[in-house]
């Protein structure tokens, strides 16, 4: 049957779903968060999989000195790459990062599953934010804001606006 081959690899590529690993130091432990948290990861299995995965924070006590603060940022870097996918396209939460919109970064998630990057990989560092080295070696880094929020809350804010993107980029009412 001539174009069977074709049919079955626009078939093959509708169903495959993008891959989120959110990627995070340290552990939640407010409740009301914990909610929200679950509440948008299952919101956004209709449009995506959803991992998040916590790596141990290190524990420091003030006052800290900076070399004391950059070993513990190197040694919480490393829990973090090695949470990494190798084919990831890898995107570091941070202040100084672009400060898209929620239009702009939903254009920026459906240009990445149109091209083929459907391994996404949001790394958030913990109390102290994440080392030099993480932020040089993502492929964007991404300002959810010039506030600050704790680390913690941003997981909940980053999966909020996940879920925005999709339903932005499918015509879906919600983003006002």
């Amino acid at each position: 049957m001539p174009g069977a081959g074709i049919i079955f690899l626009y078939v093959d590529e509708i169903t495959r779903q993008m891959q989120i690993r959110i990627i995070v130091v340290g552990r939640t432990k407010e409740h009301f968060l914990k909610e929200g948290i679950a509440e948008y990861t299952k919101r956004l299995s209709s449009y995506c999989r959803v991992e998040i995965k916590e790596v141990q924070e290190e524990k420091l006590q003030e006052p800290l000195s900076r070399n004391e603060r950059d070993s513990a940022m190197q040694r919480e870097a490393g829990r973090v790459s090695r949470a990494i996918n190798k084919n990831s396209l890898v995107v570091a939460l941070d202040p100084g990062g672009l400060p898209w919109t929620s239009e702009e970064f939903a254009r920026q998630i459906t240009g990445w599953e149109l091209s083929g990057r459907s391994d996404l990989a949001f790394i958030i560092g913990g109390a102290s934010g994440l080392s030099e080295g993480l932020l040089d070696n993502a492929d964007v880094r991404l300002s959810l804001s010039p506030m600050t929020f704790t680390h913690q809350m941003t997981r909940l804010i980053l999966l909020e606006q996940i879920y925005r993107a999709f339903r932005i980029s499918r015509g879906e009412p919600y983003h006002r």
